[in-house]
């Protein structure tokens, strides 16, 4: 038997020469190829590399090009909200690349299952708009003014010819995105001044349910107040020609818990306004009552509710020339186009003239106690329950003159909802001792009044005319003790407008 054998340098050329076959074999070549993109792959992926490589290349970028940039700024030179500002943040909130931002806050929106993108400042989000890219900053001031912008950066190059068709596309975006969803209300209330410099509201969601179809307030009266508003909507031209600003002021003056509130909720909904809730207590002077003016938007309510007790309590900086000229000054023809000035107070008996005056004030509406119509309209709303046995009882106590607010009507019904007829038989109950009072002595004052029915006070007012009332209503009820007797022949109206003002 032969055996060969290969000495030890035949071994190792063998050897090198299979392993270049095999390196140099088109397949392994390809293997080793893709396994070396795909190992690359991972680490970009895994790894900060991918966004460092991009930061690397755009610094390499903005080195070649030459960049110009634009400013949107939150407010303008008057201190109005400059509604381009607006635009851009929806367009951009509607952008895909705003998710790859590295700082986005999450909010949910007016609906639970809604989700709200917003940036952290000096945050950049890229857009892409005719082969050209452009970037946008969102730039915050942290000093004293506290100033908000969107900064637009575009190449020079480009600007000429994309600038103008981006814009329209940002506008042309917001315009389609409001089209298909109902427009959100806002509800804005002010902030202390020595807060904010530039931005004094902050707003919410404004969710308020209220509407003219679950508000107590006599039929007639509603749908006048309705027409006045639809009226009010398309007569911007016609305010224009008579050259007075497209706006419109009401009083609401009754005692608490009859329903002011839920009526301002009603005409904002109705309008699809916003809400401006002004909180005097929180402003410094007249000066920053103007400014709070100014950063109002079309489309709003503007309220100053209790102004009876600001202004009689003196628990606020503002003047009663300042508020004059907030209702009917020169800046309010100015700045107060295609907005409702609503004011409410609790009586209207101390109130200073110039401020009914017909122009400060257009629509006088009165919100009394509940009676018996109204009743029907809450016991519908909160109990479901159009007609009840217990029905002619309770007309027959409103009759006698007894009420209470439609509040503490709501309440009782609300503490009571599983039973319908509990829960009526609770409002007897009620009428019959606390309302019953309050109705006599609110029977006694209409009488003298030729039938006109104030508003009472329902809370302690420690300022001196308040406090006189009061005492001349005690002495009243001996005087008026006979008159009493009369009540059950009269029924209160449920709710009227001011003399001259009946036909809305």
């Amino acid at each position: 038997m032969f055996h060969l054998i290969f000495p030890p340098s035949c071994l190792m050329i063998f050897s090198v020469s299979t392993i270049m076959k095999i390196l140099f074999n088109p397949f392994f070549l390809l293997f080793v190829i893709v396994g070396l993109l795909f190992l690359l792959r991972f680490l970009l992926i895994r790894t900060g590399l991918i966004y460092m490589t991009k930061k690397w290349w755009r610094s390499i970028e903005d080195c070649l090009h030459v960049y110009q940039f634009f400013k949107v700024p939150e407010f303008n030179e008057s201190m109005q909200e400059n509604q381009l500002y607006s635009k851009v943040s929806v367009y951009l909130n509607s952008l895909a690349s705003m998710e790859d931002s590295n700082y986005t806050n999450l909010f949910t929106g007016k609906k639970s299952n809604d989700i709200i993108l917003r940036l952290d400042p000096s945050q950049v989000i890229d857009d892409d708009f005719l082969g050209a890219r452009v970037s946008w900053i969102n730039e915050v001031k942290t000093d004293t003014t506290h100033s908000r912008a969107f900064v637009l950066k575009i190449r020079k190059a480009d600007k000429r010819r994309i600038l103008r068709p981006y814009l329209q596309q940002i506008h042309t975006v917001f315009d389609e995105l409001e089209q298909k969803k109902k427009r959100e209300l806002k509800l804005y209330m002010n902030i202390n001044g020595d807060q904010n410099q530039n931005r004094r509201w902050r707003f919410v969601p404004f969710t308020h349910p209220s509407t003219f179809e679950t508000i107590a307030m006599e039929s007639d009266l509603k749908n006048k107040l309705k027409s006045d508003l639809e009226s009010f909507l398309k007569a911007k031209q016609y305010y224009h020609r008579l050259g007075r600003a497209w706006k419109r002021s009401y009083l609401l003056y009754g005692p608490s818990g009859t329903g002011k509130s839920s009526f301002i909720a009603a005409m904002a909904n109705f309008l699809g306004y916003d809400v401006y809730d002004i909180d005097l207590s929180r402003v410094l002077g007249d000066s920053d009552l103007k400014l709070l003016l100014l950063q109002t938007t079309t489309k709003s309510v503007i309220v100053v509710e209790d102004l009876d007790r600001f202004l009689m309590g003196k628990s606020t900086a503002v003047s009663l020339s300042g508020v004059l000229n907030f209702m009917d000054g020169i800046l309010n023809s100015c700045c107060a186009e295609e907005r409702i000035m609503v004011f409410t107070v609790n009586s209207k008996d101390h109130i200073d003239p110039a401020i009914l005056r017909p122009g400060r004030i257009d629509v006088h509406i009165h919100f009394p106690l509940c009676d018996f119509s109204a009743f029907r309209t809450l016991a519908n709303s909160y109990l479901g329950v159009k007609n009840h046995k217990l029905f002619p009882q309770v007309e027959e106590i409103f009759q006698t003159g007894a009420s209470l607010s439609p509040a503490e009507i709501g309440e009782l019904m609300i503490a009571n909802r599983n039973s319908p007829s509990r829960a009526l038989k609770s409002v007897i109950t009620a009428l019959q001792t606390e309302g019953d009072c309050r109705g006599s002595v609110d029977v006694g004052r209409r009488l003298l009044d030729g039938g006109s029915r104030n508003s009472t006070e329902d809370s302690p007012d420690h300022s001196g005319i308040f406090s006189k009332e009061n005492i001349n209503v005690i002495k009243d009820i001996k005087k008026l003790y006979g008159l009493l007797k009369l009540r059950s022949s009269r029924k209160a109206p449920s709710f009227d407008l001011t003399p001259g003002q009946r036909d809305v």
